[in-house]
């Protein structure tokens, strides 16, 4: 398997492959790899002859510096899972200094208030940095097509309006959250949840399940105090928000429209971890 860290040197590869008539797809994440990330590698796979898979942690997208200094890094075994999926996958583990170049800074986006929403008001400027390296892996990678998942639906919607608004030649291909066995929405932050919290951490999506199913009959507002009740009632579980929001929007709903579609976005502490996770409604 190829593992670049230099951005010329995987640029001039892609290059080369893209004049042999490849098309090139992308997964950007930040390592500790699980089976979610294979699931959108594999999903690639089928539309595309190469993958490339980037292996970096942004720090520009970080509001908290504990959580960015915590966040698992695991290259070596990164890699070795890799290579039990295909031979036809690349890897781009750069440093810091090789996207940053010694200036590691956020630039500014306008996400037409899409970045101001949910994640938006809990993490200040989480969505610039998150525009910023996307931006610049793209012009990297160059790919013809790059895979998202679903559980960072907002960064999956931010993404595209990036992708619009800067006229990128990328097709932006979300897919389906990947969950274990519990149901709980894999995560590399999952590997650091304490046993006690492992046990208690599905009841976040056995929650947004019950949530899906009073959606019919109830209105936002009495299923946003249903499940705020029902975190207060948990011992190990510390509700951040529960939102009923637009998917075009991102806008808190306050009167359903049958002709709108919504999704439930949560945010839950276990302990020191933070879990996100989300679910159609309608």
């Amino acid at each position: 398997m190829l593992v670049f860290t230099n951005k010329n040197k995987i640029g001039a590869h892609i290059s080369s492959l893209k004049k042999e008539g490849n098309k090139i797809g992308f997964v950007p994440t930040m390592g500790a790899l699980h089976q979610g990330h294979l699931s959108l590698i594999k999903e690639g796979l089928l539309n595309n002859s190469v993958m490339v898979v980037s292996i970096f942690v942004n720090p520009t997208q970080f509001d908290n510096v504990t959580d960015l200094d915590k966040y698992p890094r695991t290259l070596e075994a990164d890699i070795k899972l890799l290579e039990t999926v295909s031979e036809n996958i690349v890897v781009y583990a750069p440093s810091v200094d090789d996207i940053y170049e010694g200036d590691t800074r956020a630039q500014s986006f306008n996400f037409d208030g899409l970045e101001f929403e949910m994640e938006g008001r809990f993490r200040k400027g989480h969505f610039d940095g998150v525009g910023t390296i996307v931006k610049r892996l793209f012009e990297i990678v160059k790919p013809d097509n790059a895979y998202f998942g679903e559980k960072d639906f907002q960064q999956l919607a931010i993404i595209r309006k990036l992708v619009e608004k800067h006229q990128l030649p990328v097709i932006v291909v979300g897919c389906e959250i990947h969950r274990e066995a519990n149901g709980l929405a894999m995560s590399s932050r999952n590997v650091r949840l304490k046993p006690e919290y492992s046990l208690s951490a599905p009841f976040i999506y056995k929650t947004l399940k019950s949530a899906q199913e009073k959606f019919g009959t109830k209105s936002a507002n009495i299923i946003t105090e249903w499940v705020q009740k029902q975190f207060a009632k948990h011992d190990l579980l510390e509700l951040e928000y529960f939102i009923i929001a637009d998917v075009d929007t991102l806008k808190t709903v306050k009167r359903k429209n049958k002709n709108k579609t919504y999704r439930a976005f949560i945010a839950v502490y276990a302990g020191d971890i933070r879990l996100i996770d989300n679910i159609a409604l309608n």
